[in-house]
């Protein structure tokens, strides 16, 4: 896991600021990639939270951890869903922290070694979920019907072929139930045009994104933890969110612009009740790779980093 690369993290460190005695909160802790550069700068006195949906993730941690705990730096390791935070905080006497990072991405270490069929190009069960207590996608697809498969695909990764992709699914699973990643890529692929995307990219690329996000509830997380931000930081927190999708990133800039002036959907606003000019925003526009990191990183070209600080 130690491999993990982690997408923006100059910027990352730049905007979350962790300082000598602080309590940081990593809500994606992952294969740790934030991790070693957060504790570099918490000092001694530090304390560092680290929380992951993935069991593995948590259980295999990375070996530069351990060296900090040796310094007497407080690091804690929780296996849990980010949007619980506030109980995490609650339960484990954690208190609110002056720092949280999330990267919305999608783990290298999940898609190659997961074996959970994250993966098109690998023959393995069709899960695609972070937890086991998750419904898995080969469950998913036989309880869904074709509108509602279609309607998802095509929510959540604009596939214009979705409808056609969610018939030719629920054809197949009729005849013989969709088991693995590698089932549900051959047919996503007989489904679209041989000339799908002029081959720019895999047929079943953006239905897998679709799927996975809707397993995993990904947007209504994201969207519990910001409705929660005032729970979870002190004032002068600072609040960094990496995201890889259109959907996420409008999410986080919604609710960092409602917290900072207000919206304009009271009904939604009063749902998790935003004091305005609760935050100050510190990217007025997201931050994104350059084309060098892109380059070494492929994986960080989609993404974009908004940061706020808590009044």
């Amino acid at each position: 896991m130690d491999m993990h690369t982690p997408v923006l993290l100059n910027k990352v460190i730049e905007y979350l600021d962790p300082k000598p005695g602080e309590f940081v909160i990593d809500g994606t802790v992952d294969g740790c990639g934030y991790a070693s550069a957060i504790l570099e700068r918490l000092g001694n006195s530090g304390k560092f939270l680290g929380i992951d949906w993935d069991w593995r993730m948590v259980r295999g941690g990375c070996s530069k951890i351990k060296n900090f705990e040796q310094r007497g730096i407080k690091i804690s390791l929780v296996n849990d869903n980010f949007a619980n935070m506030p109980n995490l905080l609650e339960q484990g006497n954690f208190g609110k922290a002056e720092a949280l990072v999330l990267d919305l991405g999608f783990s290298s270490e999940q898609l190659e070694h997961s074996g959970r069929g994250f993966s098109f190009l690998k023959d393995e069960p069709l899960k695609m979920t972070y937890s086991d207590t998750l419904e898995p996608v080969k469950d998913i697809l036989k309880r869904l019907s074709i509108d509602e498969l279609a309607k998802i695909i095509n929510d959540f990764s604009q596939e214009r072929f979705a409808r056609r992709i969610a018939e030719a699914i629920k054809k197949r699973e009729k005849a013989k139930p969709i088991e693995t990643a590698k089932d549900l890529a051959t047919v996503i692929a007989a489904a679209v045009p041989k000339n799908y995307e002029r081959g720019r990219i895999h047929p079943a690329t953006r239905t897998f994104l679709a799927l996975r996000i809707y397993a995993n509830k990904e947007l209504e997380n994201l969207e519990t933890i910001l409705k929660n931000l005032t729970l979870i930081l002190k004032p002068g927190g600072r609040i960094v969110i990496v995201s890889f999708h259109s959907l996420e990133d409008k999410l986080v800039k919604n609710y960092f612009r409602d917290y900072a002036k207000g919206g304009s959907d009271p009904a939604k606003r009063d749902y998790y009740s935003p004091k305005v000019g609760t935050v100050k925003i510190l990217t007025k526009k997201p931050i994104v790779p350059d084309r060098e990191e892109i380059k070494e990183n492929p994986r960080a070209r989609s993404a974009k980093l908004r940061a706020a600080i808590i009044i």
